[in-house]
């Protein structure tokens, strides 16, 4: 049996690992890069491996980074079988749709530019396009349940557990039958945060022999949720007093519910201005409300509390969804408002044409609520930029700038480790999906199992 990492290996992003025993070829995640020119490049290298060789496909949720070369693996020949929960098909149609809609306008931007610059060079072709990524969802299958065991070919079975991280996300358990008897590798997924809103904490992990698993959050522990949650009041009442506008640049899947669903509460508290005014200035995420709505089986106790009682989780009254691009636009004539935009790293999306707007206002804030990569312009605004190049404009950092980790909806490292130790004691444990500082510092905690640490690319007998 061996294990091959083509993804996440080192950084946070592109997760794909690559599994083959006897004629089978299972991927775990097949993800896109996100980042830095650099790393945006890899996507656009040979996967490691022939696409049409693939078996399966085992998806553990619908986040970019995780599901975002899914149409490129079908366009490149891939005919196997996508595994994954009923929500996190949902979501991951949304976002591979919404990225080949990203695509397609870079291509066509890139050729305009060349061609206004009588720059004669071979088109600039999108990664896919919308074709490849409908083309893709051909290939889907929904499993019955989480922890019931699922058969993808004699002698093979994957059991999805509930990871708490978003809608329908996953930690999955793959068992072979081998002539040393029947070997278990477990991938975590992105692990989910305790105690948070909407989903119920990660599911206890089963045993097993070899684990794979992640470590953003692995050199550091989050603040606690209840002060975040008085931090993101406060620091949205005082800019709000001072007639400024409130930015949260938020990912689309998750924490912009999250958000939402804090907000109507800091309103029903009478923490937060009856008439507040809250913008969801994202297709994406009102789209992913909408999925969220269709999914209440994946809600925690506390969010069905809300729903029985005849309130929705996610409403509140001065809420607005601006869909359209009109609207978007409108907003920079707004003050005294709460704008919810992405992408929560500002790499993309509408919140750097509000970042573009409000950056510079000495009276607007910006709170982020989310993991900001290295290289991302969320990262320098984090790490103190006097300025960030917002289509091609340097921009001035004079706003308030807010960073609460209490919302993250990753684990940090103590969760991380506790659920680590319920695995029992693995043979070996490969750490991904992190940066390096984190995995070599989370590595040091481990002492009943061998810890490796893996290279892009890097292929490993298992057994």
């Amino acid at each position: 049996m061996h294990l091959q990492f083509h993804g996440a290996a080192k950084n946070v992003t592109g997760s794909c690992h690559y599994l083959e025993h006897d004629d089978t070829r299972i991927l775990i995640d097949c993800g896109l890069y996100q980042g830095g020119r650099e790393l945006e490049e890899e996507n656009r290298n040979d996967f490691g491996f022939d696409p049409a060789s693939i078996d399966f496909l085992l998806l553990t949720h619908g986040h970019l980074d995780h599901c975002g070369r899914i149409p490129l693996l079908v366009k490149k020949g891939f005919k196997g079988t996508i595994v994954t929960t009923s929500a996190t098909r949902e979501l991951a149609r949304l976002v591979m749709l919404d990225s080949a809609r990203i695509q397609e306008e870079e291509a066509k931007y890139k050729n305009y530019k060349n061609n206004k610059q009588k720059k004669f060079k071979t088109p600039f072709l999108p990664l896919y396009d919308t074709l490849d990524a409908l083309n893709s969802l051909d290939y889907f299958v929904d499993i019955a349940a989480f922890d019931e065991p699922h058969e993808l070919c004699p002698g093979i079975q994957a059991t999805f557990y509930d990871a708490g991280h978003i809608l329908g996300s996953a930690s999955i358990l793959i068992e072979f039958d081998t002539d040393a008897g029947r070997k278990k590798v477990l991938f975590s997924g992105d692990l989910g945060y305790n105690n948070r809103a909407i989903l119920p904490d990660p599911a206890s992990p089963p045993h097993a022999d070899i684990v794979i698993m992640e470590t953003t959050y692995g050199d550091r522990l989050h603040k606690q949720l209840e002060p975040s949650i008085e931090e993101l009041y406060d620091a949205i009442n005082t800019t709000i007093k001072r007639n400024g506008n409130v930015l949260i640049p938020s990912f689309a899947l998750e924490r912009s519910q999250e958000i939402l669903y804090y907000l109507r509460e800091g309103v029903e508290q009478n923490r937060l201005p009856q008439d507040l005014a809250v913008f969801l200035d994202s297709p994406m995420a009102i789209s992913a409300t909408q999925i969220f709505k269709r999914h209440p089986e994946c809600f925690d106790e506390e969010t069905w509390d809300v729903i029985n009682s005849g309130r929705d989780p996610f409403a509140l009254p001065g809420l607005h969804f601006s869909r359209e691009t009109a609207e978007s636009m409108a907003l920079k004539q707004m003050r005294g408002v709460v704008i919810i935009a992405g992408s929560g790293m500002c790499t993309a999306g509408r919140i750097r044409h509000h970042l573009r707007h409000n950056l510079w206002r000495k009276e607007a804030a910006v709170i982020f609520v989310g993991y900001a990569g290295e290289g991302t312009p969320a990262r320098s605004i984090i790490d103190g930029a006097q300025s960030i190049r917002i289509f091609r404009e340097e921009i001035d950092v004079h706003a308030a700038i807010y960073t609460i980790g209490g919302f993250s909806a990753h684990a940090d490292q103590k969760e991380l480790f506790n659920w680590h130790r319920k695995t029992g004691s693995p043979e070996r444990t490969f750490l991904v999906h992190g940066e390096e500082h984190a995995m070599t510092t989370f590595a040091a905690l481990l002492t009943d199992t061998e810890v490796i640490i893996p290279e892009n690319h890097q292929q490993f007998t298992l057994f």
